[in-house]
């Protein structure tokens, strides 16, 4: 017996070499998805009456809005993030002020943060069409503008990045015609004629801003930030030239990540969409509840539901409380309070709704969701507030997410003539922190059948009233 004893207890010096090594060669795996990216889309009402305005006011650190704006940005440290209505110039110098003067400013105890990447684009609000669009007999009103403004480059939209955006492979899609999208959903005269005449749809663009697909390298991964602003489903007539033109903004996203986008060219005249094992994230205001509100029926569905898409559901308790406390039309809405992403009590026909979203591809774990919306009792409910809003009447919304890693190169997509904001310095981006505010707990998104049968659980809270 004693030769089998030492023969074990020669074996068990390499059988713990083996046992030792294995979790060294388990760390050393390639981890199929990214790390944890913070993702944010925020309508920060940056905008203003006219141009050059907001750019005075950035040019100091003073400006109390924009710090609400920057401190609110600060509390959710995202990796990327979209800011809905910051006016455009061409210069860009309004992003780098608002960047180095705000951004990279601490705030009431905030961590400053830093985006060596930016990028903005010329949009269609504001520029003149030279045709009487709304039908009140004149030609110069903002109504008039191929989107909605009172100067070009109102309403604009810029996108800060921790990570380097891939400017050579930019697309917009600022001068896609309207009439070139196949069953567009063209406004219509009371008799069925078109509301609008050959000469106006042979140059009105479906894009009230613009819409961008701006590819984003992620340690070697690339993710594709759809971002857009559709116009408001209002402010029209019978006609609902407005609803419609939101409803086809909305479906230019829908076909472009499901391989319906063939018909579609961008503005240097590249046609196609995303290839179906692209990673995407769409971004942004798209004035679409998805049962409350003025929207053309089945809008924001289109994606909300698309197989394409994974709804991450971001919720807050801030919501929920201000939907009870301000009553009116949110007692009759359809759609769960905690879902809420804008403020509209001072309006009491639409009252509060869910029309900003943060919605990546299939395939995308989402570790959790959130709608920065503190309630009353909470020291930070002064950067949200109520009407006159001291930030914006909008909530900043953020989704943390791991995409599927790249195993090999991206394919580019063709090049667009779209500029990039210059890099203020060569600092190189850092890791986000987990400094968010939410109210709920965010909501963990599975992959396959399980994750199919949670989202429909998911989409199903969605319709029902908590």
């Amino acid at each position: 017996m004693k030769p089998l004893a030492i023969a074990t207890a020669a074996c068990l010096p390499l059988a713990l070499c083996f046992l030792s090594s294995a979790p060294t060669l388990a760390e050393s795996a390639p981890s199929s998805t990214t790390d944890v990216l913070t993702v944010a889309t925020f309508n920060a009402s940056l905008n203003r009456e006219a141009p050059g305005q907001l750019l005075d006011d950035l040019t100091t650190a003073d400006n109390a809005q924009a710090s609400n704006v920057a401190e609110t940005i600060q509390r959710v440290d995202p990796d990327i993030i979209l800011i809905n209505e910051f006016d455009y110039e061409a210069n860009a110098t309004a992003v780098d002020l608002f960047r180095t003067n705000y951004l990279e400013v601490p705030h009431n105890g905030a961590q400053p943060v830093s985006y060596p990447y930016s990028w903005s684009g010329s949009v269609n609000t504001g520029v003149p069409s030279g045709f009487d669009l709304d039908g009140d007999g004149s030609t110069t009103g903002p109504s008039d503008a191929w989107g909605f403004g009172k100067f070009p480059g109102q309403y604009g939209f810029v996108v800060y990045s921790k990570y380097p955006i891939k400017n050579d492979q930019v697309r917009s899609f600022q001068h896609f015609l309207w009439k070139d999208m196949p069953g567009a959903l063209l406004p219509t005269k009371s008799d069925g004629t078109s509301w609008y005449s050959d000469e106006v749809l042979n140059a009105f663009p479906l894009s009230s801003k613009t819409h961008v697909d701006l590819p984003i390298d992620v340690d070697g991964t690339t993710i594709h930030v759809l971002a857009a602003h559709p116009t408001p489903p209002s402010f029209d007539g019978a006609e609902q030239r407005n609803k419609k033109r939101n409803f086809d903004e909305i479906r230019l996203w829908a076909d472009y990540v499901a391989n319906r986008a063939d018909y579609l060219y961008d503005d240097n005249g590249a046609k196609g969409g995303l290839t179906e094992d692209a990673n995407f994230v769409i971004l942004g205001d798209y004035n679409s509840d998805p049962l409350d509100g003025d929207s053309y029926p089945g809008a924001i569905d289109q994606l909300l539901v698309s197989p394409q898409v994974v709804d991450t559901a971001p919720t807050s308790l801030g919501g929920t409380r201000e939907a009870e406390l301000q009553g009116g039309a949110n007692l009759t809405h359809r759609t769960n309070p905690a879902y809420d992403t804008g403020d509209f009590s001072d309006d009491p026909r639409p009252g509060n709704l869910r029309i900003d979203y943060v919605l990546p591809n299939v395939g995308t774990q989402v570790e959790e969701a959130g709608v920065f919306w503190p309630t009353r009792d909470d020291e930070l409910f002064r950067l949200t507030g109520l009407a006159p809003f001291p930030t914006s009447d909008h909530r900043l919304v953020w989704s943390k997410l791991r995409f599927p890693r790249s195993l090999t190169p991206s394919e580019p997509n063709p090049s667009t003539s779209q500029r990039e904001t210059p890099s203020p310095s060569g600092e190189e981006p850092r890791l986000a922190n987990s400094g968010a505010h939410s109210g709920l707990p965010g909501v963990a998104i599975g992959v396959g059948a399980g994750g199919a049968l949670l989202l429909a659980r998911q989409r199903a809270r969605l319709r029902s009233r908590a």
